[in-house]
């Protein structure tokens, strides 16, 4: 293990929920749960403010709205997520060319790598500018840890929490842990935690005393051997930087098994949509079209399909994974649906046959309408009826006569709009519109921060003090 705490871990607070705070003034210093708001909806990130009352990522939401019934419940905004997250590592990229992201909220930084820390204090001036950039940038915080091990750094950036930095300087590694309840280790849960309680084992020094047989032998080889190489302080893994990733896919969550056939098939066709806009978005194509489709009874079954080469045409997906559907028994009903694909590559392969598909397909579609025109002029059809509009809670708006705004609910033919924007002082007025408003219209997230260069002053001296434990220095 290195010998200065040069590995930075950085974790973002309550993301998600801190995001849809910073934008929404209305409910800064409020609980706010965000997630899925249907029967089977869980939640994806709680405010400090919701935490208290007991609600915590992965809780069904139907449980978080009886402890918290009175807290601001959301559906995410992955676009403003994505946008705040890249925004983040851009800032983490700056610092060395080695970052490990594990998520939009949260990544590994060698500062060594990048020679912007070589020792405890100069680590630890990086971290303070880290935090300072992040709140200038973003407007949000993020906590941070610094130790000489990828498991210690995550285990200082924890104790920081939230908005703050915590620094362990090596060698007071195994003081700092052994008093510590054995979930402070990665991998212990609530399971394997009640398996070592009932051997007599509680804390990380007590995992050590017991040695690397005796946890084998409760454990097994692989989890024992790591959790008593934990134990000790020993963590070798390096910070690997960001692979490309091996797949891109799309899937849904029905909060009503869907049972129609003809439904499904429109469903698969839609994921596939949505499944190439994000290959083509990434630049590239893929070989390999998968889908997932997991039954009324959780049976989940997988079924792909290789072309002949890579492809990022819409048609030649949709096509395959309406293929891959029929050999797939929907009649129980379905939950989840889901279409990837992988085999990814930096070019696509011309596919003559998809070209001809593709003719095909817009000259029936010109044949289909002249067809139409003409059975107008003989009789008038009658109108189709319109599909209401969704509106999801929390999402953004924009009014032809209110401007820019968010949807708090909606219901009955109603929806209701509050009318702020990140950069206002006090929440905004409440008005309420028919669904189909015609001056109501979808919007685009809008940036946290109006100004980051006239924000840079008024964060300067912002950042709170780093927190300060058993053999762990501040610097403050």
């Amino acid at each position: 293990m290195r010998t200065a705490p040069t590995i930075l871990h950085l974790d973002m607070d309550a993301f998600y929920a801190s995001a849809e705070q910073a934008a929404k003034p209305s409910l800064r210093g409020k609980a706010v749960v965000v997630g899925g708001l249907g029967p089977r909806g869980v939640v994806a990130t709680a405010s400090y403010e919701a935490r208290k009352f007991g609600v915590h990522s992965a809780m069904p939401m139907g449980q978080a709205r009886r402890l918290a019934p009175h807290a601001a419940y959301l559906v995410p905004r992955f676009r403003l997520y994505r946008a705040i997250s890249e925004q983040v590592m851009g800032l983490l990229g700056a610092l060395s060319p080695l970052v490990e992201p594990l998520s939009l909220d949260e990544a590994f930084v060698d500062l060594e790598a990048g020679e912007a820390a070589w020792d405890a204090a100069s680590a630890e001036a990086v971290g303070r500018r880290l935090r300072a950039d992040i709140r200038r940038v973003t407007g949000l915080t993020g906590s941070v840890g610094l130790a000489a091990s990828k498991m210690l750094a995550k285990i200082g950036s924890e104790e920081a929490k939230p908005d703050g930095l915590v620094l362990i300087r090596p060698g007071t590694e195994r003081a700092l842990l052994g008093p510590q309840s054995v979930r402070i280790l990665p991998g212990v849960g609530p399971a394997t935690a009640d398996h070592l309680r009932r051997a007599g084992i509680q804390t990380v020094e007590e995992i050590a005393g017991a040695g690397e047989d005796e946890l084998v032998r409760l454990l097994g080889k692989a989890h024992g051997s790591h959790l008593y190489e934990m134990a000790l302080a020993r963590d070798e893994r390096p910070v690997v930087a960001e692979r490309d990733s091996k797949s891109v896919s799309v899937e849904d969550t029905y909060d009503v098994d869907i049972h129609d056939r003809v439904q499904v098939r429109m469903e698969v066709r839609r994921l596939a949509g949505r499944c190439v806009e994000r290959l083509r978005a990434a630049e590239r194509s893929g070989r390999t079209v998968v889908l997932k489709v997991r039954r009324y009874d959780f049976s989940t079954l997988t079924r792909s399909e290789t072309l002949r080469g890579p492809t990022d045409d819409p048609g030649v997906v949709r096509e395959a994974a309406a293929r891959l559907l029929e050999s797939v028994d929907t009649t129980g009903g379905v939950r989840l649906l889901g279409v990837g694909v992988s085999g990814l590559a930096d070019f696509t392969q011309e596919d003559l046959f998809a070209q001809f598909a593709a003719a095909e397909e817009a000259a029936a579609e010109e044949l289909e309408g002249e067809s139409a025109a003409a059975e107008s002029a003989e009789a008038a059809e009658p109108e189709p009826t319109p599909v209401e509009r969704k509106w999801l809670a929390g999402h953004d708006v924009r009014h032809a006569e209110f401007g820019p705004g968010w949807v708090q609910g909606s219901g009955l033919g109603r929806v209701t709009v509050r009318f702020e924007t990140p950069y206002a002082v006090v929440p905004g007025r409440v008005r309420t519109f028919r669904v189909d408003d015609p001056e109501l219209a979808p919007a685009e997230p809008m940036p946290l921060v109006e100004d980051a260069e006239g924000a840079e002053g008024d964060q300067a001296g912002s950042s709170s003090t780093p927190a300060i434990l058993p053999n762990v220095t501040s610097g403050d």
